[in-house]
Parts: C-alpha cells; structure tokens; sequence
C-alpha cells in the first residue's frame, strides 16, 4: 500500500489496539459461569450458574457504544484522532480493570459502559487515522482493523485453554489486555499523528466538521444497519440453529465463521487493490450471503450449517462492513471521524433493535424459532443488497458533497 512511511510505527499501535478489542468484544461471553458466580447468581438444578445478568452486562457494551458515537466524532474531527484514540484506550483499560473486580452485576454494568465507550473513540480515531496514513488505499488500510480483531478472535479460544491449562485465574487475560493497552496508549501519546484532511476553500475550512447528507449517503448509512444485522443475526444465532439441524458440537461453527472472515480480509484486499472497486464488493459480498443464508434455510443437514458458517464469515463478516465506512469516508473526506460515528449509530442499533426481534422470533416460533430468524435475516441481507445497488447507480451523480 502507498503510504507515509514515517507514520508505520503508528500504524502498527494503532492496529494493535483492535487486536485487543478483538478479545474485548468476545472475552466476556467466553467467562459467563465465572463472572456469574463472582456476582452472586442464583445457582440452578444442574448446578451451573444463572447466566442472564451476565448477558446484561454484555448489553451495556453495546448501549456505551451507542450513547457515546454521537461526541466521538464530533471531538475525532474538532481535538484531533490521537484525543480520540487515547480516550477509547483509557476506557478500554478501565473495562478490563473495572470488570474484573466489580463485586456486583450493577458496577460490572458500569465498566461494561466504559468498554462500549472506548468501542465508539476508537472507531472515530483509529479508523480516519489509518485512512490518513494510506490515503491511497484507505479501503484496504481499514479492513485491517477488522482483520486484527478476526485474528484475535480465532485465538481467544487457545488463549483460555492455556489460562486453564495452566491453572490460572480466568482474570489473567483482562489484566494482561488491559497492561498491553496502557503500554500502547503511552507510546501511542508521544507519537505524531498525520495531518487531518481539510477543504481548501476558508469558508468550508471553517465549517470542516459540518456534513450535509445526501441521499447517497443515507444508503452508506443504511447499509451499515443492513451488513451488521447479517452478521450480528447469524452470530447470536447460529448455535441454536446448528442444534436444529443435528450438528453435534455448534461450537464449530464459530470456527469456520472466523475462518472465513479472515480469509476474506486478505482475499477482499487483494481484490479491492487491483481489480474490484470498493463499492462493487458492497453489492457482490452480501449477494453471496443472500444466497447462502437461502441455502441453508431449504437445506436441513449438519454440514450446510458449518460450509454456512465459513461462507457468512467470509461474506458478512470479512471486512464488508469497513468498506461500506471507507466509502463514506471518500464521501466527506474532511468529516471523517463524523460520518464513520454515523455509520456506527447505524450498526449500534442494529445490535439492539435486529438482536430484539430475533429474541421475539425464536420465543414465539417454538422448536423452529432459530429458522424464522434465519428468514429474518435473509430479509434484511436483500433489501441491503437493494441499498448497495443504488449506492452503484449513484456513484456518479453524488459525490457526497457537504
């Protein structure tokens, strides 16, 4: 990638922290019977813990997340991506110190606050400074981050089964996550970040920050509802669907789903970076999916479920939802730390509304619940894929002008 090699060094710190995150977003699910325990929860018939206020407690991530993109971007574009940036490591490091001792599931929720807060600064600083140290190949420089975060997430499981192996207490990776990003945010405090983009005109200068959105842009915006509710949908419900169908151990399936993701960061970068415009894989990705999702809706049988997994890693989660940003950020090149918090409200509220309904679906759909939301999901995939169509049409028409 054409870069400013002066700023590597950064680079690599930057993308360290969504390494981090990568085990931050997953590692509380991974610790549910021992953080339940350690809040004082009902214990059941068969001996295990009560595992519902732990599930709170992960929804808080996402509601900090929520609650916080609104400034993010704004303070990104106005103080400057490093302030944004060490704002979401300090949080970060609260998370992982705060969570860990909380005595209670209600302080827990507090820190899991701060976990969804450093999501959103990172978001909006990390992502446009990247995009500013590969300015000519901003697409590929952003999948990046979500290729650290799969490599992350593809390795906590190996990293839990040494912690136990090994004897040690479930706590060591929250401390050791935690020390690696205050060790980052230090460096990361006395390095040189690149220079913002700005207008050349000195009215606009002065309104740098202000966007005015287009209907090509509410597309972007849309899509970004649409790319997170496929993957989020098929995440929190493929286990139950995987049982359904006869796998034996639904475990797997996240496995192939990580694989997948993976493989496509560095297949979707290759491609974006020689032969395939950003905005096509926007369409051909969640056609792929479309299809798949379709697929194993008609086809009942335990292996469809894991060759599904792979193909909605790959499709879904593979980077389509950081390209869909990169396209925004080509759109208002002065506001970038803006609309990428825009486009993340978008995702934000797909975890919660889209994760509601499913919840709805499978309590009232009964044995066959998991496959209404598999039909609710092949929904949402389709009218994105309408979205990104006419994010092609108008490509252009609308160059996203403030």
């Amino acid at each position: 990638m054409k870069s400013n090699k002066k700023y590597f060094p950064l680079a690599i710190a930057l993308y360290l922290t969504y390494f981090v995150h990568g085990i931050g977003a997953s590692i509380l699910g991974q610790y549910k019977q021992e953080f339940a325990q350690q809040w004082g929860a009902e214990t059941l018939s068969d001996g295990s813990f009560d595992v519902s206020t732990v599930l709170v407690v992960i929804a808080a991530l996402g509601l900090g997340r929520l609650i916080s993109l609104p400034f993010a971007g704004p303070i990104s574009d106005k103080y400057g991506r490093k302030v944004s940036s060490l704002i979401g490591l300090a949080s970060y490091v609260l998370f992982f110190g705060g969570v860990i001792f909380s005595p209670n599931m209600q302080v827990a929720y507090a820190f899991a606050l701060f976990g969804g807060i450093a999501n959103s600064f990172l978001d909006t600083g990390v992502i446009p400074s990247v995009l500013e140290i590969f300015p000519e190949n901003g697409a590929v420089a952003n999948m990046v981050t979500k290729f650290a975060i799969s490599i992350a997430q593809f390795f906590l499981p190996f990293m839990i089964g040494y912690v136990a192996t090994a004897n040690l207490s479930f706590k060591t990776l929250f401390i050791i996550s935690g020390a690696v990003l205050l060790v980052d945010a230090i460096v990361i405090a006395f390095m040189k970040f690149p220079p913002r983009e700005t207008k050349e005109d000195s009215t606009e200068k002065k309104e740098s920050v202000k966007i005015k959105l287009t209907p090509r842009a509410w597309a972007v915006i849309a899509l970004g509802f649409t790319l997170t509710s496929t993957f989020q949908l098929w995440l929190n419900c493929n286990q139950e669907l995987g049982r359904l169908y006869g796998v034996v151990d639904p475990s797997k399936i996240q496995s192939y789903y990580s694989s997948g993701a993976m493989i496509a960061v560095i297949f979707t970068a290759f491609l974006v970076q020689r032969y395939v415009k950003p905005i096509r894989i926007l369409v051909i990705y969640p056609a792929i999916a479309a299809v798949m999702l379709a697929v194993i809706y008609f086809v009942e049988i335990p292996a469809v479920v894991l060759i599904g997994g792979f193909v909605l890693g790959f499709a879904a989660a593979g980077g389509v939802l950081q390209l869909a940003v990169s396209t925004a950020n080509e759109m208002y090149p002065h506001a970038k730390g803006k609309i990428t918090s825009i486009i993340m409200i978008a995702s934000s509220l797909a975890n919660y509304t889209i994760l509601n309904v499913a919840g709805a679906l499978t309590k009232s759909g009964g044995v066959d619940g998991p496959k209404y939301v598999l039909l609710l999901n092949l929904g949402i995939t389709v009218v994105g894929i309408l979205f990104a169509v006419y994010i092609n049409v108008t490509a252009n028409k609308d160059n996203g002008n403030a």
